[in-house]
């Protein structure tokens, strides 16, 4: 139950990063699936997965932000609802969830503003360590929603 002046987070380990996940997006943790690559996409997207019977895009938390994750480090697929669309983001653990005071919130200082390509929203700490919070809207910013799929 979310209470007035909290957010529900999802949090996991990307690269070396502690990453909140607004709960609101989150769709479901599962273990990893075969992946098949798709030539030509950035490199934090490592491939399609079928999952639930869709081709979802699986992305590596880690590489965007910064630090690619190990393939063998990646032991959780979290799959995300964005905009009526699901993707799923390889990450290194799955920690639980937490809920924190929009007080415990910053914005990113001048200097990283462009850090993680515009997905991370916030900071926050956590259990007195650093916790970048997703902006899960900004995740995948040209994925078209599925009413502008049907327009084209």
């Amino acid at each position: 139950m979310r209470e007035e002046g909290q957010q529900r987070l999802l949090v996991v380990a990307g690269g070396i990063h502690r990453v909140g996940i607004p709960l609101a997006n989150v769709r479901e943790t599962m273990r990893p699936l075969a992946l098949e690559p798709v030539r030509g996409t950035p490199p934090f997207v490592l491939g399609l997965a079928i999952i639930r019977g869709a081709p979802v895009p699986v992305l590596d938390l880690g590489a965007l932000l910064g630090h690619a994750t190990e393939s063998a480090d990646v032991c959780r697929f979290v799959t995300l609802e964005i905009d009526g669309r699901c993707v799923a983001l390889a990450v290194a653990a799955v920690e639980g969830v937490d809920a924190l005071d929009f007080d415990d919130f910053a914005g990113l200082p001048p200097l990283f503003t462009h850090a993680g390509g515009d997905t991370i929203e916030a900071l926050a700490l956590a259990d007195a360590g650093l916790l970048l919070v997703l902006s899960a809207a900004r995740l995948v910013p040209h994925l078209p929603s599925r009413s502008e799929e049907v327009r084209s």
